[in-house]
């Protein structure tokens, strides 16, 4: 496969065909990722080469292919005359294919109508990752989550609201109503120690709003170069303890109430593994993080984090 700088996947994608349709992110200024700032102009594969590499792919693994995941930053971005040829593709392709997924944000979602989107699930999309990493106002402006959200008739939210908060809400409202699975991202220690109450409550509210299928904590790591890394050299952002960060994990598991999610801190940033249902197990996963701060359950080692 050919593929453009470094990749990334959930880690649910493991085991899928990774397919290179957009290079890098078309947004690209979270302040705390270092995911795509490698590829700084964000372009559009040549639709041909895409189709070549799924064929490339068929030939090579065809009949083993269960699942495709379109990167890069947020291939929902991409508009129906490329979208519809993938998915035509990879359905005739791949005989075993039951499902097809890509990152996407609440802007690229809001932007589509909702024909569009049901067109895209007729055809074969079924899952969006979006990580609104806070559900805290404040922290989401300033990890610039995302650009201001425009709706598909061209008009932007106003001012004067929690538009990222509400974007997110109705863009997974969207999203749902077309068919499509959502799978919801959160990021602890986004708030820092001066919001960290809030960043974990917020979080637990909008997890609430949007109700997604599958609903996942990572840790945040300041990498070196990111803009939130220099903030934190000037001693403007703190990240919380490993206590603080497992603090915050408590309060979105006890306080999150979706319909019934999937919950995983399976990433490789996370301290402490988890898995469940939410709200079902929420009590036995509260317990274990209790026994965890307690230091009864031990933590993944410093060194064996990564992004």
């Amino acid at each position: 496969m050919r593929y453009v700088g470094k990749i990334y996947r959930p880690p649910s994608e493991a085991r899928s065909y990774i397919l290179q349709a957009t290079i890098g992110c078309s947004w690209n200024n979270c302040t705390y990722c270092d995911m795509y700032r490698d590829k700084p102009i964000f372009r559009v594969r040549p639709l041909h080469e895409t189709l070549e590499d799924l064929h490339f792919a068929a030939a090579r693994y065809g009949g083993g292919v269960e699942k495709v995941f379109v990167a890069d930053g947020d291939a929902l971005v991409l508009d129906l005359d490329h979208w519809l040829p993938i998915l035509d593709a990879a359905r005739r392709l791949f005989p075993a294919l039951t499902q097809v997924s890509c990152y996407a944000t609440a802007a690229n979602i809001l932007a589509k109508s909702d024909a569009e989107l049901r067109t895209l699930r007729a055809h074969g999309l079924t899952l969006l990752y979006i990580g609104p990493e806070s559900g805290d106002e404040t922290t989401m402006r300033r990890i610039a989550k995302g650009p201001r959200p425009v709706d598909a008739t061209g008009v932007s939210a106003p001012r004067d609201t929690d538009y990222l908060y509400d974007a997110h809400v109705a863009a997974a409202q969207k999203a749902r109503a077309a068919g499509l699975r959502l799978s919801a991202i959160f990021l602890l220690g986004a708030g820092g120690v001066e919001r960290s109450a809030e960043h974990a409550r917020g979080s637990a509210r909008l997890a609430t709003a949007m109700d997604p299928d599958y609903l996942s904590a990572l840790t945040l790591t300041l990498v070196p170069g990111t803009p939130l890394a220099r903030t934190a050299e000037r001693i403007c952002f703190t990240l919380p303890s490993v206590d603080g960060l497992l603090g915050e994990l408590r309060t979105l598991v006890a306080e999150a109430r979706p319909t019934d999610a999937v919950f995983r801190t399976n990433h490789a940033s996370n301290y402490l593994p988890l898995g469940g249902r939410l709200p079902a197990d929420a009590g036995r996963i509260v317990a274990t993080i209790d026994r965890a701060l307690a230091g009864a359950i031990p933590l993944r080692p410093e060194g064996s984090r990564g992004l």
